[in-house]
C-alpha cells in the first residue's frame, strides 16, 4: 500500500465544506475516499472549514476514524452569530476555500480538483480554479442539484430550486469528471447538459461499506441508550434522514401495520435522526403518520435529532434488525444499507424497485425486500407489507451473521468503491493532460 505523501502519488485536492467532526451525513463520501485513495495512487488534501463554524454538534469520536497522516487544510467562513445571515457553509466559505486552494496549487503540484456536494454551491469553486489555474475538476453527485419538485416546498426551497437550475450549468461546464452515488443522481445533469457526454468522464459509486468502522465501534465501549432492557420486544431501527419522498411509502406502512396489529404486538420500530433538522429535538416528522394509525409509542417511535455516527452504529448492533424505508423516487440508494448489512443484524427494507440497494439485499442474503414501482404502485406497500413482514421475521429467526455473502458484498465496500473513483480519476487527468 502507498502511504500519505509518497513522490509517487498524484495530487487530488477534495473540497468537503463538512469535514468530521461535522456530523453530517455527508462527510463519510470524502472521509471514505481520502482513507482509501493512496491505495490507488492519489494523495487527497481535504480542504474544509473550520469546525467551530459548522451549525451542527460536533462529532469527536469521528475524529478517530481519520486515517494517520491524512492532510486537511482548515479555512475560516463568515460566522453564524451574532447575526446569522446566511446558513451553507459552502457559501460562507466559498472565498476562503477559493483562496487556500489557489495557494495550494501555487506553492506544489496539483493534478486534480474533486467537489462532492453538497454543499452545492461549492461546486463553482471548479470552473473558477480551471479559469485561473488551469487544474481540471469534477463534481460528485452525494444527492441532486436540480430535482423534481415534490409539492412540498416552502418558499426558500422554490427559490432554492430555481437558483440551482442557474447556477448548475455554469458549475458542470467546464468538468472533466462527474460521478454520483448512482447513475440517476446524475443521468439528469448530462440529459441538461448533453455536452458532458463528450468532454467528461462519467462513473457512479455507491456510498460503500467500512468495515473498520465497526471494528472501530467495538474498542470504544459505545453503548446504545435510546432502548436498553424492559420486555422481550422485537426491536427494529431506521437511522437516517426521511426524505421528502419517503413520506407516502410511510403512510402506506402505517395503514398496513394498522391493519394488522397482531402481526406487529411485540415489534418496536425505533426511527432515529428523521427530524426536520439535525440537532431539533422536536422536529418530529414519523410522529403524526404514527398518531393517526394509532401506532405510536406503541409500534412506532421516534428520536427525530440526528445521533453521532459510531452512536447510530452501536444502536443498529443493538438492534434485533434493521429498518429501511426507501423513496419513491427511483435514484435513491440509502447508505443505511450498507451499514445495516455491516451491523451483522437481519435487514427489512420497503424501496423501490429501481433502487439498486434491492440487488443488494438480494444478493448478499442480508435481508427481505419488498419493492414498489414508484408513485403509481406506492399502494403495493400497504397491501403487501404484512405478508412481507411475515416472511421477514421467519428469515430473521434463522438469521446468522455468517450466511451473508460478504464476497458479494465486497464490491459494495469503501475500498471497492474508491477504486472506481480513482479508475475515473486517472482516466480524467488523463485526457485534460493530452
Amino acid at each position: 500500500m502507498t502511504g500519505y505523501g509518497a513522490d509517487s502519488l498524484k495530487k487530488v485536492i477534495v473540497v468537503a465544506p463538512h469535514f468530521p467532526p461535522s456530523g453530517l451525513a455527508g462527510v463519510h463520501r470524502s472521509r471514505l475516499f481520502a482513507q482509501h485513495l493512496p491505495e490507488f495512487g492519489w494523495e487527497p488534501i481535504i480542504v474544509s472549514v473550520k469546525p467551530e463554524q459548522y451549525e451542527e454538534h460536533p462529532d469527536a469520536n469521528l475524529l478517530k476514524l481519520l486515517p494517520h497522516g491524512l492532510r486537511v487544510e482548515h479555512v475560516g467562513a463568515i460566522p453564524i452569530r451574532p447575526v446569522r445571515f446566511v446558513g451553507d457553509v459552502g457559501i460562507r466559505g466559498f472565498v476562503p476555500m477559493l483562496r487556500r486552494i489557489l495557494r495550494i496549487i501555487d506553492r506544489e503540484p496539483v493534478d486534480f480538483l474533486y467537489i462532492p456536494i453538497p454543499s452545492f454551491y461549492a461546486a463553482l469553486l471548479g470552473p473558477l480554479v480551471k479559469r485561473m489555474r488551469g487544474v481540471p475538476y469534477g463534481i460528485d453527485y452525494i444527492d441532486p442539484w436540480v430535482y423534481t419538485p415534490t409539492g412540498r416546498e416552502n418558499l426558500k426551497a422554490k427559490v432554492s430550486l430555481g437558483v440551482a437550475r442557474l447556477l448548475e450549468p455554469a458549475a458542470v461546464g467546464g468538468a472533466s469528471l462527474i460521478t454520483g452515488v448512482a447513475e440517476r443522481y446524475y443521468l439528469p445533469v448530462l440529459e441538461r447538459n448533453p455536452e458532458l457526454h463528450r468532454q467528461a468522464v462519467i462513473a457512479a459509486m455507491p456510498y460503500g461499506g467500512e468495515p473498520a468502522d465497526h471494528q472501530r465501534l467495538k474498542t470504544l465501549g459505545i453503548e446504545p441508550y435510546l432502548f436498553r432492557g424492559g420486555p422481550a420486544r422485537f426491536r427494529m431501527v431506521y437511522a437516517g434522514a426521511l426524505l421528502p419522498r419517503a413520506f407516502e411509502p410511510l403512510e402506506r406502512m402505517c395503514a398496513a401495520i394498522a391493519r394488522d396489529r397482531d402481526l406487529f404486538a411485540d415489534v418496536e420500530i425505533y426511527f432515529i435522526g428523521t427530524g426536520t433538522s439535525p440537532d431539533d429535538g422536536k422536529g418530529y416528522n414519523v410522529k403524526a403518520a404514527a398518531e393517526r394509525h394509532g401506532l405510536w409509542e406503541t409500534v412506532i417511535r421516534e428520536h427525530p435529532a440526528r445521533i453521532p455516527y459510531l452512536d447510530t452504529l452501536a444502536h443498529l448492533e443493538a438492534s434485533d434488525a434493521v429498518f429501511v424505508l426507501g423513496s419513491t423516487e427511483p435514484h435513491y440508494t440509502p447508505s443505511k444499507v450498507f451499514q445495516g448489512i455491516l451491523s451483522g443484524k437481519p435487514v427489512f427494507a420497503v424501496l423501490h424497485s429501481a433502487s439498486t440497494a434491492c440487488a443488494i439485499l438480494r444478493e448478499t442474503n442480508a435481508g427481505i425486500v419488498l419493492d414498489f414501482d414508484g408513485e403509481a404502485d406506492v399502494a403495493r406497500i400497504e397491501s403487501s407489507f404484512a405478508e412481507a413482514f411475515r416472511r421477514f421475521r421467519t428469515f430473521a429467526a434463522a438469521y446468522e451473521p455468517g450466511q451473508v455473502d460478504m464476497a458479494a458484498f465486497e464490491p459494495y465496500t469503501a475500498r471497492r468503491v474508491t477504486a472506481i473513483l480513482a479508475a475515473a480519476l486517472d482516466e480524467a487527468y488523463s485526457r485534460s493532460h493530452a
